[in-house]
Formats: C-alpha cells, sequence, structure tokens
C-alpha cells in the first residue's frame, strides 16, 4: 500500500510540496506548518484579551511542533509573544533575526535538555524574525504564544508574499 503524502500549503491554500507524515507527526497527528516542520495546536485559552489596536484574541495558544531530521522552518513572526519549550525528543537550534523589515541572521538558542548545556526555554518577543536551523535529528517542542496564536498575525514573506 503507497505511503499517503501530506500537503504543506501557503496561508491563501496554494501547495509548497507533498510529503511523506513522519511517524512520530502520525502518531501525534500533526499536520504540515506553513514554516516547515509539522504541528497540531493541544490549548487555546478559554480566556480572551483584547488587543492594542481592536479585536480579540484567546488570551494564549499551545502547539506541539516536530522538525524531523534534515528540516528547517523559514523566516517568519508572530505579532505575539512566542516561548519555545523543549520536549525532550531533540534539541533544536531556534536562531532569531531582529524586528527590521527583513530577517538579519542573529542570535541562536538550543531549546533541550538543559543536562546537555540546551536551555529548556527560549523566548521570542513580538514581531521578531525567527527560524529553525537544520539538524541530523528529530526535535520536539511545545510552542506557547500570548496573545493567543492567529494565522492573521504571522508574517512569512517566502510563503504568504507578505512582507509586514
Amino acid at each position: 500500500m503507497p505511503e499517503e503524502l501530506a500537503e504543506r500549503r501557503t496561508l491563501d491554500g496554494r501547495l509548497i510540496e507533498r510529503l511523506v507524515r513522519p511517524a512520530l507527526a502520525d502518531a501525534l497527528g500533526l499536520e504540515p506548518h506553513p514554516e516547515g516542520g509539522w504541528y497540531r495546536r493541544t490549548w487555546t485559552s478559554p480566556r480572551a484579551v483584547t488587543l492594542p489596536g481592536g479585536g480579540e484574541r484567546p488570551a494564549a495558544t499551545l502547539i506541539v511542533f516536530l522538525l524531523p531530521a534534515g528540516e528547517a522552518s523559514g523566516w517568519h513572526r508572530v505579532a505575539s509573544s512566542e516561548v519555545w519549550i523543549t520536549n525532550g525528543v531533540g534539541p533544536v537550534a531556534l536562531q532569531l533575526g531582529g524586528d527590521g523589515e527583513r530577517p538579519a541572521p542573529g542570535v541562536t538558542t538550543v531549546v533541550g535538555d538543559p543536562a546537555e548545556g540546551h536551555a529548556p526555554q527560549a523566548v521570542v518577543p513580538p514581531d521578531v524574525w525567527q527560524r529553525t536551523l537544520p539538524a541530523d535529528h528529530d526535535a520536539l517542542v511545545s510552542r506557547l504564544v500570548s496573545p493567543g496564536f492567529d494565522f492573521a498575525d504571522f508574517t512569512m514573506p517566502d510563503v504568504d508574499g507578505r512582507t509586514s
């Protein structure tokens, strides 16, 4: 029986690529994320907050995020604060790229097992560019976003065509 392919798509639905779902993504019920990797929202706060410019978001949201060996996420930014938390499956290198109009490679934090000298958590401030770097192993993290994540607050020029 041939393997079922998953489809990674842009925010407006255009096909980026077809790929085989990794076993861990299948076991955790994860879907391809437009930025790269695989994800599933696992929690949404029942409380809402009012945004400074108007509108509401959940106070926070949480996803589980898998970055399979050899994969990386593209430069992107989110309008909210984001906390990366290790889940004990391989470290992940998270690089920040500043808050300018375009990303500029900056500080890299490895989120993983503190016994191996890695940070158990990393914080990405609002509107700061971020990406992950490829590794030779799988990495599994949780990502907490506050105020809660909405793709309307997500910018990834290589995928969505938006620049801000």
